[in-house]
């Protein structure tokens, strides 16, 4: 008797501007069965970004999208929205994207996209998030995985984990501890995702209980 045809994989894309060690992270936990998804696309805003290796020595579709050929930041979006959702993704997946997405990328794929943040927000919003940790002498950061709404590292939190900051610690040896949070935390959130495991209540992000 033949079995029954398995489900296809929900499709993601992911959004990258440099090494792609939280793309490897997704890639692993895909390959290792932790994270059940497809990875449709990768795309990226820079033509030497690591992350698009990564991607291509997967047997995943790399992508370069130049800013500089677009005429304006909502042009440059536009195609950005095009490309996946050609791709027919279900989730979005910023991994280290250092671009601010404009509303014209957020409204079309509102409430699908991820981002994960070297800080617990809402301290430290923004690019320079451990350097801005370490010049005000915490002695606690860590990593948040949250929902994209149209501010800067403002919506939903989904996830997140304290790591603790010693007086020996500088940016570099901060930033391998949360690394090692980010590549386990964001397969997490976007699991939880895939599995229609988030629920919005105002502007928090409740985690509904597995069935």
């Amino acid at each position: 008797m033949a079995r029954p045809a398995l489900a296809p994989k929900p499709r993601i894309g992911v959004l990258c501007s440099g090494h792609g060690t939280n793309l490897q992270a997704i890639l692993d936990a895909v390959r290792s069965g932790r994270l059940r998804a497809q990875i449709a696309i990768v795309i990226s805003d820079r033509s030497d970004a690591r992350a698009l290796e990564r991607a291509s020595q997967a047997g995943i579709e790399a992508v370069f999208i130049d800013p500089k050929a677009h005429p304006s930041r909502q042009a440059f979006d536009q195609a950005l929205a095009d490309r996946l959702q050609a791709a027919q993704v279900k989730l979005v997946c910023l991994a280290g994207f250092m671009r601010i997405l404009s509303p014209v990328f957020v409204q079309r794929f509102a409430g699908r996209i991820l981002n994960v943040h070297p800080a617990l927000l809402p301290a430290f919003p923004g690019a320079n998030g451990i350097r801005d940790a370490l010049s005000w002498g915490v002695k606690v950061t860590g990593v948040t995985v949250h929902l994209v709404d149209e501010a800067v590292d403002h919506g939903p939190i989904v996830l997140q984990e304290a790591v603790p900051v010693g007086p020996k610690d500088t940016e570099s040896t901060v930033l391998k501890k949360l690394h090692a949070i980010e590549h386990k935390l964001f397969p997490q959130a976007i699991q939880l995702m895939l599995d229609g495991r988030i629920r919005l209540d105002g502007r928090c992000a409740v985690i509904r209980a597995k069935r």
